[in-house]
């Protein structure tokens, strides 16, 4: 029999780093001369920075050299971690830290699996770092969601196949990756969004200890 372990996204699963992300690259859209919307800025969820980078110059309908694309990209990271550097606890998205606490007096395996290159120091910063045995973002990984890469890392590191583990995404991307790796797919958001995942939840608050129990049922 199989023990389970459970992955976590960072970005709209743990932490609301979201509105911080869109503030800079909103930002950088102003800059170069056009508007960008919450409505666009869904289409970022889970995407790498570069990616992200790639779909709003589209936007804008601006061409780039690779100089001054990398430019953009160091300016937008600047600007994000100027937002993040204030953050603290009060930023932890609800009931987080009670299922974290549940999984972690159970001995359940977890891991963080993130496209964010600033996962340490947000997880540092609302002091959740030390619930994760395992941690793998953006700087491990080379391949973006829906590429299943950051959650077959996160499942090998953990000792585990990719079948007894379970994720935790609010993206789309993210699910996909899930459901290709194997795993157990949990979203955190609209139904409607996320209906390719196994389950849907609004958030952590409607999630039951019950629940939980029921996934770390070992599997053979």
């Amino acid at each position: 029999m199989a023990q389970c372990g459970f992955i976590f996204d960072l970005d709209g699963v743990i932490v609301d780093t979201a509105k911080y992300h869109y503030l800079a690259w909103k930002k950088l859209a102003n800059e170069l001369g056009f508007e960008f919307t919450q409505e666009q800025n869904e289409m970022f969820k889970g995407v790498s920075r570069k990616r992200c980078l790639e779909i709003l110059l589209q936007i804008g309908g601006i061409t780039a050299s690779e100089e001054q694309f990398n430019t953009w990209m160091v300016e937008k990271n600047t600007d994000y971690l100027a937002y993040i550097a204030h953050m603290d606890a009060t930023e932890i998205l609800p009931e987080v830290p009670k299922v974290l606490e549940y999984l972690k007096k159970m001995n359940i395996p977890l891991a963080l699996g993130s496209a964010s290159k600033n996962a340490v120091p947000i997880l540092e910063k609302v002091h959740l770092k030390e619930y994760f045995d395992i941690i793998i973002d953006g700087n491990q990984v080379t391949k973006a969601k829906p590429d299943p890469e950051v959650f077959l890392k996160a499942a090998k590191q953990l000792g585990l196949a990719p079948q007894h583990c379970v994720v935790f995404e609010d993206a789309v991307a993210g699910i996909q990756a899930a459901n290709t790796a194997g795993m157990v797919s949990i979203g955190i958001g609209e139904k409607e969004v996320l209906n390719e995942a196994h389950y849907v939840f609004n958030d952590f608050t409607e999630i039951t200890l019950q629940f939980l129990d029921q996934l770390m049922k070992p599997t053979p």
